[in-house]
């Protein structure tokens, strides 16, 4: 009679790479989560940070789910190659954040970017007329340049959510706000020097990471890595094209071997 297989308890791995908004979408990002957080087998999570940052709005969705997460089970962050702004920000909701000796961490802060287009379009002779219901309606478009009130809005916008990313510093790295605040002047420093500040708590590797969080959940050490589900005809699609790639690198060879000769 065979024995029924039980699956084993788990350290799921977690990828945070590229821009959040763009490689790091909401859309699939927040269902993993909560799989996570509601999957038996899953009793510790690390997140494997290297991006830059992106949309704070994104920043901010993904930081709620990750707090929900980290009241269930141990959430540690492991800093591979960059850990700035928007994912700095989400390293806050881990209980540590380890960081490989020459990572980047940093760039606490907020930008609000918006391209002026005018004088481009002016000389190739194009006017756009914009009619709006209201004094902010059209702000932030790029056809034209922004009025006093406009950019006043613009920096309460900007300072508001400033002020909202230090507060999740400070209650992230357990630290006055006024602490946090002195952080957040942009700028980034070397893993050693982020140490040495009190952004990240110790140096060392994913494997120094999975070992801290299974430690934690009270388990052996046992690691999988988790990545979002993709539509079913995404991942057909990505499957086709693997196979064209994968044909049509096969007759490239076979001509080239065709041709050479010794």
């Amino acid at each position: 009679m065979d024995l029924p297989i039980i699956p084993r308890k788990r350290v799921a791995i977690v990828e945070i790479h590229g821009a959040i908004g763009t490689a790091i979408r909401s859309q699939v990002f927040v269902p993993m989560l909560k799989r996570l957080r509601e999957d038996d087998r899953t009793r510790a999570v690390v997140l494997d940070i290297d991006s830059p940052g992106g949309s704070a709005s994104v920043s901010d969705y993904l930081y709620l789910e990750l707090q929900k997460l980290a009241r269930k089970k141990p959430v540690i962050s492991f800093v591979r190659g960059t850990c700035a702004s928007g994912s700095y920000f989400l390293a806050c909701a881990s209980s540590r954040i380890i960081s490989q000796r020459s990572a980047i961490i940093g760039s606490i802060g907020v930008m609000l970017i918006r391209p002026e287009m005018q004088e481009l379009l002016a000389k190739i002779g194009v006017n756009v007329a914009v009619t709006t219901t209201g004094p902010y309606k059209g702000m932030g478009l790029p056809f034209r340049g922004m009025t006093p009130e406009e950019e006043r809005k613009n920096q309460e916008m900007a300072d508001r959510f400033f002020g909202h990313f230090v507060d999740v510093v400070a209650e992230g790295r357990k630290v006055s706000a006024e602490t946090a605040r002195a952080w957040a002047t942009g700028e980034v420093w070397w893993a050693s020097e982020a140490l040495e500040l009190g952004l990240v708590d110790e140096l060392g590797d994913l494997e120094r990471a999975t070992a801290y969080a299974a430690e934690l959940a009270g388990i052996a050490e046992h690691v999988e890595s988790v990545r979002p589900q993709r539509p079913i005809a995404q991942r057909l699609m990505s499957q086709v094209a693997f196979a064209w790639t994968r044909a049509a690198g096969s007759e490239i060879e076979r001509l080239l071997s065709s041709r050479s000769r010794w």
